[in-house]
Formats: C-alpha cells, structure tokens, sequence
C-alpha cells in the first residue's frame, strides 16, 4: 500500500489588528509607573530644602558696625572675631551679603559692614 499524500492548499485569514484593552489593575500599574518619576522629584525638593532651612541661622539685624580689612586679615578670623561662639561659615555669608561681595576674598584697606551680634 503505498499512499501518497497530496497536499491541500491552505488559506489563509487576513490579519485582523486588535486593540489594547489595559484591565483595570494595568492601568493601575501603568499610572503608578508614570506617576513615580514625578512622586520622586517632589520627595527630593521637599526632603532636600527642609535640612538646609533648619539648619540656616542666619544673623540678620539691623545695627552694623564697620571694620577696615588689615594686611593678612581674611573673612574667616574677622567672622571668628566678632562672633566667637557662632559658626565662622554662616557670619561670612552674612558680610558677604551684607557687603554685595562676589566671594570670600578681601583686601588689605577694604572697608566691610559687619553684623553686630548680640
């Protein structure tokens, strides 16, 4: 017995596109990966800025008294000198501030208005 086969043309279906349908539990997922990006900003710039503005003691006041810079003097002995028990860092963003400086460097026979710190 011998068989042959003879094949069969075969037809095919057009393609038929359909569309994607998102359960409701993908498109949970899908804001919630959208979402994060944004939800991450948002903690960096609020848990960020808060370290930075409690730590900021700032010595605004409205009395000043003025001192001439000496040949070796810097901002950061004259900081020390006039506020021993503060941080030297934050008094010289103060003068700086106060005196519209562009940085920390002085020189000898610039006059500099300065804080007075109670």
């Amino acid at each position: 017995m011998n068989r042959s086969v003879v094949p069969t043309a075969t037809v095919q279906q057009p393609m038929t596109r359909t569309r994607l349908r998102l359960t409701r539990r993908g498109r949970v997922v899908f804001t919630a990966l959208a979402a994060a990006p944004l939800v991450a900003w948002a903690l960096t710039v609020v848990l960020g800025s808060g370290g930075a503005a409690a730590e900021t003691e700032s010595l605004r006041t409205t009395a000043f008294q003025y001192v001439t810079v000496g040949a070796g003097e810097s901002l950061w002995a004259i900081a020390e000198s006039i506020a021993p028990n503060d941080d030297p860092r934050v008094v010289i963003d103060e003068i700086i501030r106060l005196n519209g400086l562009d940085d920390a460097l002085v020189e000898p026979g610039q006059r500099l208005a300065l804080p007075v710190v109670p």
